[in-house]
């Protein structure tokens, strides 16, 4: 499988060669609505918390006698059923984490770069490399690419790319160990330098 390298003007250049393990293979939607909803569970913080009435401070002794006032028997002022009692069913923190194998991770991964290059979703240039983080030039050279909901991927972490698109809209940039199944599903277009390309390629093929 082979993609056309874009120049800096949009141009297309040159072909690159992709493994067809990586980058051609059939899209499987259930594995990958599997690994995003787990993905996006293991990002939840599980910290909420709630009392029940054994935690809420108070309730030791019994409001009044068990017979004879004529009122409803009671135990504590901190019963569920009382202003100021605890909740029936506290929140507890808890772990959202699914499990999820390497295989079925790889596999999703595949299948949705695989399903970008297809839909012409994934563009490849030769170089995105900035002496300055200049956030005007930045925003020429996407437009001359003819993309803007872009997601910027670069083979190494590179701040002057990333300040020079933190202040443009719908624009994020990660390195090619940071990608995941949910920022490559959450813009309409993938933009990846090369070197990003051919190290995805080695890491999925």
């Amino acid at each position: 499988m082979e993609i056309k390298i874009l120049t800096g003007n949009g141009q297309e250049g040159g072909p690159l060669g992709l493994a067809d393990s990586a980058f051609g293979v059939e899209y499987n939607e259930a594995l990958v609505h599997q690994v995003v909803v787990a993905y996006m569970a293991a990002g939840r913080a599980g910290t909420k918390m709630q009392k029940n009435r054994s935690d809420v401070r108070g309730g030791g002794s019994k409001p009044w006698r068990q017979k004879g006032l004529g009122r409803a028997r009671a135990g504590s002022i901190r019963s569920p059923i009382w202003r100021g009692g605890g909740v029936t069913f506290a929140a507890r923190p808890r772990s959202f984490k699914q499990k999820v194998n390497r295989k079925m991770y790889r596999g999703a991964m595949r299948s949705i770069l695989s399903e970008l290059l297809r839909k012409k979703r994934l563009l490849v240039v030769d170089d995105l490399s900035m002496e300055k983080p200049k956030t005007k030039e930045m925003a020429a050279r996407l437009s001359g690419l003819g993309v803007s909901d872009v997601l910027v991927v670069t083979a190494q972490r590179d701040d002057t790319i990333a300040l020079a698109c933190r202040n443009l809209p719908r624009v994020d940039v990660q390195c090619s160990a940071e990608i995941n199944p949910v920022s490559l599903l959450a813009f309409k277009s993938i933009l990846m330098t090369a070197a990003a390309v051919k190290m995805l390629e080695e890491r999925f093929a």
